[in-house]
């Protein structure tokens, strides 16, 4: 979402492409990798390119694990973006910033940190999905597929969940990242279409929010123990309200 601001407000032509894209193009990456800078240089207004996971791609050198063709890959992109540039803007997103290669962080302008969202933001995050995922639950927009298929989904009653509640249910959340409590909500909606009447009451919400929370606590306890969460202090910190990434640019 920064990043397609980003470009809008720049003026900028904008494109997408993910670090997990590179690894299957194998020795054809070098060639790509060309013909997408090329390809920017085409664009009368600029282009920002946005990667994400770029961590998947711009890892150190030095890994053992690393293809001769994704070595030869990074090689080309650190060709294209040794000097400033007025045709593309590189938005790079990681969650682990401690992972790039040393040349690509030496490239680095710009740097964004998307924290893990505090109790407010989570509150808001909550009502937000709470509307989403269960006030609209039910709802079918008109259109093609809603003549298709004529069966609706049914709608879901709501009692006594408040601003009280979904407060309690912040606080108790913390260290949740936004996919969390989109995906925590989403259980919410699981168990009233399991339920026998299709409401949603306080005690119901109570306890989906309960078992998600010891299922964090559950998983951050066995991430800590896979040596990951330890190797660099940094990583764990750094973070945001969609998937605990950090936002970096480069020109």
């Amino acid at each position: 979402m920064a990043a397609r601001e980003l470009a809008k407000k720049s003026g900028l032509d904008y494109a997408l492409m993910t670090g997990g894209d590179v690894a299957p193009l194998g020795s054809q990456a070098v060639t790509k990798i060309h013909q997408l800078f090329d390809w920017a240089k085409k664009s009368n207004r600029g282009l920002l390119l946005f990667i994400d996971e770029a961590d998947a791609f711009l890892c150190e050198r030095n890994k053992t694990y690393m293809s001769e063709a994704q070595r030869s890959a990074l090689n080309a992109l650190l060709f294209r973006t040794g000097d400033q540039s007025k045709d593309i803007v590189l938005a790079l997103a990681t969650n682990r910033p401690g992972d790039l290669d040393s040349a690509v962080a030496d490239r680095i302008d710009e740097v964004l940190e998307f924290p893990l969202p505090g109790e407010d933001e989570r509150f808001k995050l909550l009502k937000l999905y709470l509307n989403k995922y269960i006030a609209q639950a039910g709802e079918r927009k008109p259109g093609l597929f809603s003549k298709l298929f004529k069966k609706e989904q049914q709608k879901i009653e709501i009692k006594g969940v408040t601003d009280e509640v979904l407060k309690e249910a912040a606080a108790k959340t913390e260290g949740f990242s936004g996919r969390e409590i989109a995906k925590l909500m989403a259980s919410v909606q699981a168990a009233c279409y399991g339920s026998e009447n299709c409401v949603l009451d306080a005690n119901l919400f109570r306890e989906v929010v309960d078992y998600k929370v010891a299922e964090h606590q559950q998983r951050q306890k066995l991430g800590g123990t896979d040596g990951d969460k330890t190797e660099h202090p940094q990583k764990q910190k750094l973070g945001s309200t969609d998937g605990d990434q950090t936002e970096v640019k480069t020109t």
